[in-house]
């Protein structure tokens, strides 16, 4: 059984009533001991000597013997109903006021039973305690704050990323649904049909791998970390691209330096990929493409500017969430629209940054920035 703060109470309150039955059982001792001794300390009579008392006459010693044994049985009996009355007092106010102390955290216990994906806007909010119950609370609200912002990014994730899968995938039941349908369908239309087919499924394949790398780099550590030239990692990523920006008549100028960095060679690739991807396939035609690497003390910088459609500058920031394209959701006809988000989450995995600003005129610059190797 958990502790729950009715037990919590049980429990202080036993605690509390046991101490003070302790304290009070060793008061009774030293009074029943002191007592004794106080009588044991009064003169004594030489021994025969008889006293007279109520008009009988009795043996001096024996009336000592009684006098301390009386002493000592008012002592006793005195002391245990003290005794009793200090444990019923002591039980009944620890378990009045435990329950006021222990209300706040009644209330956190309260709300944490009560909460579900569905009710996590319900916060605890101020409590009338002070010290670290107080502070209980807030942190149990600010823990919850970050568990809401957290299930409601899942959710919206979830939901874009099935809206992007539902697209290939009603592609291709149409396409098979058509074909199918008609009799007098030949070689060409089925081969049409297949070549269709085949472009869903590998924009399929290319979001689902999309997710399952964004799923790896976002909030991971770095599984390699090593020297790696960053101006290499340009090059290799360009050779990925170059074909496409060839057939678009895009030109690019690289103002390549060597720039040392530790990180995942796999994943600062990724980076420089994603974002001459991006820089290729939401390029105007015959556009211009500037990349550039450059050394720091701390920072290696690699900025990647490209011409392209016009960003509004208050819109720059959701770039870097996933399915976003140019500012405008799910609306651009090629990409997954994840592949600054991927950027994003293999920088911050480098502990480097990574920010963006509009091009005047058209166009998107980002700046990643990593930690430079010494």
């Amino acid at each position: 059984m958990g502790l729950t703060p009715r037990n919590l109470r049980a429990r202080i309150t036993l605690l509390a009533t046991g101490l003070a039955a302790g304290v009070s059982l060793v008061l009774l001792w030293l009074a029943w001991t002191l007592v004794g001794s106080a009588v044991d300390a009064v003169p004594a009579l030489p021994a025969g000597t008889r006293v007279q008392v109520d008009g009988v006459e009795v043996d001096a010693s024996a009336l000592a013997a009684h006098l301390r044994e009386h002493a000592r049985d008012k002592v006793l009996l005195a002391g245990s109903i003290a005794f009793c009355c200090v444990v019923v007092a002591t039980a009944i106010l620890a378990w009045t006021f435990t329950s006021r102390v222990l209300r706040p955290l009644r209330e956190i216990t309260g709300t944490a039973q009560r909460l579900s994906i569905e009710s996590l806007g319900e916060r605890i909010g101020d409590v009338n305690a002070r010290g670290e119950l107080d502070e209980l609370a807030q942190t149990f609200d600010a823990m919850l704050d970050r568990l809401q912002d957290a299930f409601e990014a899942q959710r919206h994730f979830v939901a874009n990323a099935s809206h992007e899968l539902r697209t290939p995938l009603s592609v291709i039941r149409t396409e098979l649904d058509v074909t199918l349908a008609d009799p007098a369908a030949d070689v060409a239309e089925l081969r049409r049909m297949a070549a269709v087919v085949r472009d869903a499924t590998e924009r399929a394949g290319q979001l689902v791998g999309s997710l399952l790398l964004l799923a790896r780099t976002d909030g991971a550590g770095l599984v390699t970390n090593e020297p790696v030239e960053l101006s290499a990692v340009v090059g290799s990523a360009w050779r990925a691209v170059r074909g496409e920006a060839d057939q678009r008549g895009i030109r690019a100028e690289f103002h390549c330096s060597p720039a040392l960095v530790r990180g995942d060679p796999a994943l600062l690739e990724r980076i420089a990929g994603n974002l001459l991807e991006n820089a290729v396939r939401h390029n105007v035609e015959r556009g211009w493409i500037d990349v550039r690497t450059q050394p720091g003390a701390d920072w290696s910088t690699l900025r990647v500017r490209a011409s392209g459609a016009l960003v509004d500058p208050a819109t720059v920031g959701e770039l870097f969430e996933p399915f976003r394209r140019a500012g405008v959701a799910r609306t651009a006809r090629s990409g997954a629209g994840l592949g600054l988000s991927i950027v994003r989450a293999a920088v911050e995995a480098h502990g480097g940054i990574v920010t963006a600003e509009p091009v005047v005129g058209g166009g998107l610059s980002v700046t990643v920035l990593i930690p430079a190797a010494h």
